[in-house]
């Protein structure tokens, strides 16, 4: 019993975590609270350019709304998460790497590799990227 309320009050305290958004430089972003080079908006997502590009193109694609990871998803995320990915394809076409390539990526916790915790793709093409990753 005691281990099934620390689980759900767990589930309940993330679930607040990933809604504050005061001090989340994407949030920021989004919010125009911050500066950043845009590529695209609209209701759903903003793109803008990476601050340290691995490649030619690196761009990050984030929800407008805030989510924390990709484990913090839920069932009503599912469409945001379709259009972000339509979002990153139409981006590779305007970037003209959509031919050639380009990689996608979403790290999801510390040992994942997420440093800011408002889930975001990468965007990363414009030249042959490496292989295997990690």
């Amino acid at each position: 019993m005691l281990k099934a309320f620390a689980i759900h009050l767990h589930s309940h305290l993330s679930r607040i975590r990933s809604k504050m958004t005061n001090s989340c430089v994407f949030c920021k972003i989004v919010a125009n609270e911050a500066q950043a080079a845009m590529v695209y908006r609209d209701e759903q997502v903003t793109a803008f350019r990476d601050t340290r590009p691995v490649a030619p193109t690196h761009i990050l694609i984030v929800p407008n709304k805030h989510i924390e990871s990709i484990a913090a998803l839920e069932a009503q995320d599912e469409q945001l998460m379709g259009h972000l990915f339509t979002v990153a394809r139409k981006l590779a076409e305007d970037e003209g790497i959509a031919t050639g390539g380009y990689r996608l990526i979403t790290n999801t916790g510390p040992n994942g590799g997420q440093t800011i915790f408002h889930l975001h793709l990468h965007l990363i093409g414009g030249q042959r990227l490496r292989y295997p990753m990690g």
